[in-house]
């Protein structure tokens, strides 16, 4: 059996989380996740905790196994505490303004590359540099962060660029003179 696949899932206080043939939902105070199971994975719900089983013992069902557990798990987490991603933007100039549901990216380019959020992404933006995106769904959440890092991927040499809180960037030291 799969490690991560065979333990359960505990449910805490206040998340209620039904499984109705090939679908999952989790609710809690933080929203409403659904997630449709793959072909073979059976989830059950009793006793406060959330067990996944598998129909096979191929290796694609073993990896489903873990996988689908792990996601449950992170439904759960999610509709209860949330998950967020932190983005600094550096370089002169480099700013960004929320209006709404979209944000307005000032990059070095002649115009601001506006970018609207998805359903069930809030953002909070400190002094103009500092971008939180949080949301209940973490594949969500981790998958617009990297969108928005995408706009202006840090660049080695002078670090200018949006990035990750906490990533380390290797700096290249340019040409030299002789």
């Amino acid at each position: 059996m799969s490690r991560i696949g065979k333990k359960p899932v505990s449910i805490p206080a206040g998340v209620e989380v039904k499984a109705d043939g090939r679908e999952i939902s989790a609710k809690g105070p933080q929203g409403m996740l659904k997630r449709s199971l793959p072909e073979g994975i059976t989830v059950s719900v009793a006793n406060g905790h959330v067990d996944v089983a598998r129909s096979a013992e191929d290796r694609h069902q073993k990896a489903l196994h873990g996988l689908v557990r792990s996601e449950i798990r992170n439904m759960i987490e999610g509709v209860t505490k949330g998950f967020q991603r932190v983005l600094e933007i550096n370089g002169v100039g480099y700013k960004v303004t929320q209006a709404g549901k979209t944000l307005s990216f000032s990059l070095g380019r002649t115009h601001p590359v506006a970018y609207p959020l998805p359903e069930g992404i809030d953002a909070k933006i400190d002094k103009q540099t500092i971008v939180t995106i949080r949301g209940a769904n973490k594949s969500l959440v981790g998958q617009t962060a990297a969108v928005l890092r995408a706009l202006k991927p840090p660049d080695v040499y002078k670090a200018k660029g949006i990035k990750y809180s906490g990533e380390v960037l290797i700096r290249k030291e340019g040409k030299t003179g002789k």
